[in-house]
């Protein structure tokens, strides 16, 4: 990096061994995508000494990744997380600690980069202690019944969006005291952060002394939404589209603008996707998984002469299918009824009518315009801004 030059890092954290062919795959696509910055890998002494090797070993082939031990952060009385793979999430706050660096971005153990997404680093934020998210999908269309009551497609800060102004455009934080409060709620896959030791204390400190970390059922997420509360800028969808998004909000999904796919839920290095194309937990996500899995093909090609590496991963991930797996798979799929349908909702209903719309008219393509003076290197979310020739 130049003299002078804002120091910059990815950052992710694996605490556990079912995550770290989650990493691997971010680190290896984000060389893929030529990043010019390194992703420090925040690990915990969780982490079996196996997976730890399997690291180093990729470190010697990627010379993005660099390993930073840390020790877990929990709270100290009992919390109501909705799911057990929350547990280890409080350490992510772990990252706010990397003060060596100027701006940071983090990225969850199980986002895959399709596409260079380095510019999130040019967004100036309006204060050294604000951050940058994605809103989070409320839409619930699945009922999942842990959600609050206004967790609903009317109130997703994603409905009111539409193809292509959404890929340089997203809606607007409210305020937290002015309705609708799922407009206020972020993602904490992935965040743009200055990292500083003032914060890194007062997150700190914050964490140790909150009587509201109990209410917390995401763990980091709440704790986020709730530090940064009225202090964080929204990003466009297509930097964490969650895989959910494809289905649920066609209003501004494309296939080909996704640059980080966040694989929320469950993980596709967890079960292959058969002939039938039919993946993930309601059958929906088979595309999704499947590029995945292209990504982690791509990989083991390239490692093909680091054994020790790749007997370490292959045990992480589930096993290829042989021609009666496949079989069985999709004889499974079938008998369970997948993939289940997708419930009706007004994101929905417009996106598909988009989709149609560009069939008949063909794709719509986002607004160009030359930077203005001073604009260079700098992303206006207020409007799509890109260098042209």
């Amino acid at each position: 990096m130049a003299e002078g030059q804002p120091k910059r890092a990815w950052v992710t954290l694996v605490t556990r061994a079912s995550y770290l062919s989650g990493v691997v795959t971010l680190a290896y696509s984000l060389r893929t995508h030529s990043t010019a910055y390194p992703l420090v890998v925040l690990i915990t002494p969780s982490l079996p000494e196996a997976c730890v090797r399997a690291l180093e070993l990729e470190a010697q082939q990627n010379p993005l990744l660099i390993i930073h031990p840390v020790e877990p952060l929990q709270p100290t009385g009992s919390v109501k997380l909705i799911a057990a793979r929350f547990e280890d999430a409080w350490t992510k706050l772990r990252a706010f600690e990397l003060t060596s660096y100027d701006v940071c971005v983090f990225l969850d153990a199980d986002i895959t980069v399709y596409k260079n997404m380095d510019e999130i680093f040019d967004l100036a934020l309006p204060g050294n202690d604000w951050i940058a998210a994605s809103h989070a999908c409320v839409c619930n269309l699945d009922r999942d019944p842990w959600a609050n009551d206004d967790w609903a497609g009317e109130n997703c800060a994603w409905t009111p969006l539409e193809h292509p102004s959404a890929l340089g455009t997203a809606t607007p934080v409210s305020p937290h005291d002015k309705p609708p409060h799922t407009h206020t709620l972020l993602n904490g896959g992935l965040f743009l952060y200055y990292p500083s030791a003032k914060q890194w204390e007062d997150v700190l400190t914050t964490f140790r002394t909150s009587k509201e970390l109990s209410t917390y059922r995401f763990a980091d997420q709440d704790f986020l939404t709730s530090y940064f509360l009225a202090k964080w800028v929204p990003l466009p969808w297509k930097y964490n589209a969650l895989k959910t998004m494809e289905n649920w909000h066609p209003n501004i999904w494309r296939d080909e603008e996704v640059k980080g796919l966040h694989y929320i839920v469950d993980k596709p290095w967890d079960k292959r996707v058969a002939s039938d194309g039919i993946g993930g937990h309601l059958g929906r996500d088979g595309k999704t998984h499947s590029w995945w899995w292209d990504v982690w093909e791509s990989w083991r090609t390239d490692r093909a002469k680091e054994q020790e590496l790749l007997t370490i991963l292959e045990e992480l991930v589930a096993k290829p299918l042989d021609e009666e797996g496949d079989r069985k798979q999709c004889e499974e799929n079938r008998a369970q009824g997948l993939p289940v349908p997708v419930p009706d909702s007004p994101a929905r209903r417009r996106g598909l009518e988009l989709l149609e719309e560009e069939k008949r008219s063909g794709p719509q393509l986002p607004v160009f315009r030359k930077r203005q003076p001073g604009e260079h290197g700098k992303l206006d979310y207020g409007h799509l801004t890109r260098a042209i020739a």
